[in-house]
């Protein structure tokens, strides 16, 4: 058995010595040591042996792995110290390489500098799951019962999940609205915040429209606001945006969380308000809706609507950005071709 072990010992530290690289040594430490190695094999059989030999084949066995295992941490220090080394015809005159960067997405971007935005004036910035359910997505937001906004046509439900209502009924948020209710039951008001995050419908894409696109929402509520400081709250976003004053109109329109409510559109900045695809040919582009909360809303929130009014806002983020750089199909941001997003890197 001693010459066993001698000839792995020998063997070894001749294989340590020959190994170049710490992939090698590894190669070598497992042939050795390893679970299957030639070492561990004889470790195996102490047991079987006599009583009167066990305890000093076993004693002889460690020390050989015990100096192999020396050998190899050695050799290991060796070959990294090497490899750090410079070599003598190394000119470290010569320009290096420059690595290679990434860049944010344009969609993250724009996010970024809303944030930055709102910030400036006071409104914190507030974030929730991607996952929702029917008593946040549309019950909390006074959505009649039999709203079609609440099918399978529309929204992503759960499986599993899909069945009851109220919190039981769970779905991919349709929008970011929900948040608001979420946000107000768990602050204390006057209430300033704003939550950006990604929306899932169930609809087909085209130049304007995607399954999957980002919204940021807005939301002021308190005692004493007045609606016309939303008019001017939104042309100061937009002129942060896009580095000046962008032509803005309201429209009125219905949603069953704001009274009254309104569609605001920004001139067509891919056009210059002249027509195009984008626009459907009118000159504008429906960027957000908006108007005071609903007292169902507020009421839900946990407030009293005789003592609290505000002003809201849900920006089509992925049109804004579309806006900013004067793109014509939102289905290229969404896309993995890195011809177009690395212009924006």
């Amino acid at each position: 058995m001693n010459d066993r072990l001698n000839a792995i010992l020998q063997d070894g530290e001749n294989k340590i010595a020959e190994a170049k690289t710490v992939a090698e040594l590894q190669d070598v430490k497992a042939a050795l040591i390893g679970k299957q190695g030639a070492l561990t094999e004889i470790l195996k059989e102490v047991p079987k042996m006599e009583a009167s030999l066990r305890a000093e084949t076993g004693r002889a066995a460690n020390q050989v792995k015990t100096k192999l295992t020396a050998l190899i941490e050695s050799r290991a220090e060796e070959i990294q110290l090497k490899a750090s080394e410079i070599p003598p015809d190394f000119d470290v005159t010569v320009t290096g390489l420059t690595p290679p960067t990434g860049g944010l997405h344009p969609i993250t971007q724009m996010s970024y500098d809303l944030n930055d935005t709102f910030r400036s004036m006071g409104f914190e910035i507030f974030q929730e799951s991607d996952i929702s359910s029917e008593l946040y997505a549309f019950d909390n937001l006074n959505f009649p019962a039999e709203h079609p906004a609440r099918e399978s046509m529309d929204t992503f439900w759960l499986e599993g999940h899909d069945k009851g209502g109220g919190g039981e009924r769970l779905c991919l948020r349709p929008h970011l609205t929900g948040a608001s209710v979420r946000y107000m039951q768990t602050h204390k008001p006057p209430y300033r915040f704003v939550y950006p995050g990604r929306v899932y419908r169930n609809e087909a894409t085209d130049a304007r429209h995607e399954r999957a696109f980002f919204q940021y929402e807005a939301l002021i509520v308190d005692r004493d606001f007045k609606f016309s400081a939303g008019m001017v709250m939104i042309k100061s976003i937009l002129s942060k945006v896009f580095g000046r004053d962008v032509p803005v109109r309201m429209r009125v329109g219905f949603f069953p969380f704001v009274e009254p409510g309104f569609e605001i559109d920004m001139s067509c900045l891919v056009c210059a308000g002249k027509g195009c695809s984008v626009c459907k040919n009118v000159g504008w582009i429906e960027i957000m809706p908006g108007g005071s909360p609903h007292p169902n809303v507020l009421r839900a929130a946990g407030l009293d609507p005789n003592e609290y009014t505000g002003f809201y806002v849900n920006i089509g983020l992925d049109r804004l950005v579309m806006m900013r750089y004067e793109v014509d199909d939102v289905r290229l941001f969404h896309s993995t071709d890195l011809r177009f997003l690395n212009q924006f890197a």
